[in-house]
């Protein structure tokens, strides 16, 4: 995947963007009810949002609980946006927007700051949380950490962010008792909710960091999937307790997919550099450049490239180092800027982008022979699951993206999407008004 990959991956970008251009929203009105308001298809929504989900993780008999769920809707494969990195992703999925506009980005190099920056969670549009609380509704967040602060609090009874920490399995207890009436912690307070949300949104991150620490394939995996599948059943089950399973829709999904790497190129990657006539070097968070360094790479499963100091803003540097690391044997994909504004990336990204093959990752070889990593292109692919009241059983939706889904749970609420949203209601996937 040379220049006829990167071609591709724009292309297919473009094409998912264009065909939405005008994206259905909802009519304005809110749940308010009166005249124009939409038809509330969902009293309640839940959101079970998975970290690594790789579709991988589907494969054989796994998840039982999710498939018994999916026969009241359907599995699809969802597309993320890039970099698929956790919070840029999970970014999209609670805005709506393409990270060009919620401006959230990870890896990279702030020049205003002179230092490497990793994860943030910096919005610069509204959240699903924040539009569904405008429009008179609650939201219930156990840990999903992206609507922190952004419609969600700690001790706030109408948009409340449960006691940090936990596995999945105390973040689903939280959700529970929510359902069935009762107090929850929140950074130390006992917080009790006025009737059930019409947004639960719960968060996991088992697989992902599995994932990260041995491999998609790591040997506790299955065991891993199988712990996350009965949480599911235990929140369906809830519902049902509650006497809302009815009229409530699921949304089951993850922010990205995962790879496995056992090579480095760090040392080949630096060496490239230098002999195309410029210093380089590797950043974490928080470091600075050397003073004689012509370009910084800040890797998160892909590396976010940009050159400073005497050769900041120098398009001759920029298509030297291009051409050098394009040709580099494990190099999948190099991406300029026109290409990153085609992919609709956020602006925060450096001159170039460098995608390794699969296998390899821009640093060191992992100390244990084996790691798990994300944010190349090809772990844009995860699974989505839509459920439940106001979905259309066995209709699965048509190439939908992370972009698509705060559209979609608002129009299942009959509310007004996020302001900033820029996808799609999946009207294909839910039923007719």
């Amino acid at each position: 995947m040379k220049a006829t990959g990167v071609l591709s991956l724009v292309a297919a970008v473009a094409m998912a963007t264009s065909a939405v251009a005008a994206p259905a929203a909802a009519t304005p009105g809110g749940s308010g009810g009166g005249s124009g308001s939409p038809s509330v298809l969902a009293d309640h929504v839940v959101l079970i949002a998975l970290d690594g989900f790789d579709p991988h993780y589907l494969a054989g008999n796994a998840m039982p609980n999710l498939r018994a769920l999916a026969k009241r809707g359907a599995i699809s494969e969802s597309t993320g946006v890039m970099t698929s990195i956790t919070n840029p992703s999970w970014s999209s999925i609670a805005t709506g927007a393409w990270p060009e506009t919620h401006d959230n980005a990870a890896y990279f190099f702030d020049p205003a700051t002179g230092k490497a920056v990793g994860q943030q969670r910096d919005l610069a549009v509204p959240t699903i949380a924040e539009s569904i609380r405008d429009q008179g509704g609650a939201v219930l967040s156990s840990q999903w950490f992206i609507v922190q602060n952004h419609g969600t609090a700690f001790g706030d009874p109408q948009g409340l962010y449960t006691q940090p920490g936990g596995d999945c399995a105390r973040r689903t207890d939280d959700a529970v008792a929510v359902l069935e009436g009762r107090p929850v912690m929140s950074a130390g307070m006992s917080v009790q909710m006025a009737g059930i949300p019409e947004l639960l949104a719960v968060y996991c991150d088992r697989l992902d960091a599995l994932g990260h620490a041995d491999g998609k394939d790591a040997s506790d995996m299955p065991a891993a999937i199988a712990e996350v599948d009965e949480q599911i059943g235990r929140l369906v089950q809830a519902t049902k307790d509650a006497g809302i399973f009815g009229r409530t829709a699921f949304v089951v999904t993850g922010d990205h997919g995962m790879e496995t790497f056992t090579q480095g190129m760090r040392d080949e990657l630096l060496s490239t550099i230098t002999g195309a006539g410029y210093q380089a070097e590797l950043l974490t968070a928080g470091q600075s450049p050397r003073p004689d360094t012509d370009a910084v790479i800040v890797v998160g499963g892909v590396g976010s490239l940009h050159l400073v100091g005497e050769a900041a803003g120098d398009p001759v540097a920029a298509a030297a180092i291009e051409t050098a690391v394009a040709a580099m044997p494990h190099v999948a994909a190099v991406y300029d800027e026109a290409d990153q504004q085609a992919m609709r990336m956020s602006a925060k990204y450096g001159e170039l982008v460098i995608e390794p093959e699969e296998g390899w990752s821009l640093g060191g070889t992992p100390s244990d022979g084996v790691s798990g990593v994300h944010g190349v292109s090809r772990t844009m692919q995860t699974v989505l699951v839509l459920a439940g009241s106001g979905v259309r059983p066995h209709h699965v939706a048509q190439a939908p993206r992370h972009v698509d889904i705060a559209p979609t749970v608002s129009a299942l609420l009959g509310m007004d999407p996020p302001a900033a949203a820029e996808g799609r209601v999946l009207n294909e996937a839910i039923r007719r008004r």
